[in-house]
């Protein structure tokens, strides 16, 4: 059976070896967690190019904290109260600037998933009438996750793409279990709000 801490483990010992100064370490880490850090932030802003950038500043932050890191909660979701405080921060920083909803590309590999909602938009497309129909669901969709309240937007994310626990969630956030059901609950009703309109026009 596969040990449930064995990735907590790992990323304990690899931050260990960060702060000695190994590249390979930190190498290892980017390469392990760069496409779901990469994924949830280009979901969040809506905005590929900047999720590059705020990317890399996480794992600058994670470089520069690893003599001083403790391994006392799960690394990815110290690594993703990263995440949140600098998009959280950016989201502040652009929030009089009109937000053009962009879907991320498509990236290869584990842990980079920057697709459209799948219970809302999972369906086996062949012609190119259908894919037109399922791009035009995705601009919907992703333009309805942009205008959620940021505390949805990433409790949403983190729950739906990146399968965090409600436990986890909650750490990230810095709130409790019963509040991050609630967050989760108020995302779930004000997408399909949204989105009713459009799926109801069969189209």
């Amino acid at each position: 059976m596969k040990d449930p801490n064995a990735n907590f483990d790992s990323d304990a010992h690899e931050m260990l070896r960060i702060a000695d100064e190994d590249e390979m370490a930190l190498r290892e880490l980017i390469e392990k967690h760069q496409g779901t850090v990469y994924g949830t932030i280009a979901k969040m802003l809506g905005d590929p190019i900047e999720a590059q950038d705020l990317a890399q500043r996480v794992f600058v932050r994670i470089y520069r904290a690893a003599p001083t890191y403790r391994a006392t909660a799960q690394f990815k979701t110290w690594m993703f109260t990263i995440v949140r405080n600098l998009v959280f921060n950016e989201h502040r920083r652009r929030s009089r600037a009109v937000l053009v909803p962009i879907h991320p590309p498509d990236t290869d590999g584990p842990g980079s998933s920057t697709g459209p909602l799948p219970d809302l938009a999972d369906v086996a497309l062949k012609t190119p009438s259908e894919q037109m129909l399922q791009a035009e669901m995705m601009r919907a969709v992703n333009k309805a996750i942009l205008e959620l309240p940021e505390q949805q937007r990433m409790a949403m994310i983190l729950r739906r793409y990146d399968e965090f626990s409600y436990e986890e969630i909650a750490e990230v956030l810095n709130t409790s279990v019963s509040a991050t059901k609630s967050l989760l609950f108020r995302a779930r009703e004000t997408l399909r709000a949204a989105l009713q309109d459009y799926l109801d026009s069969g189209r």
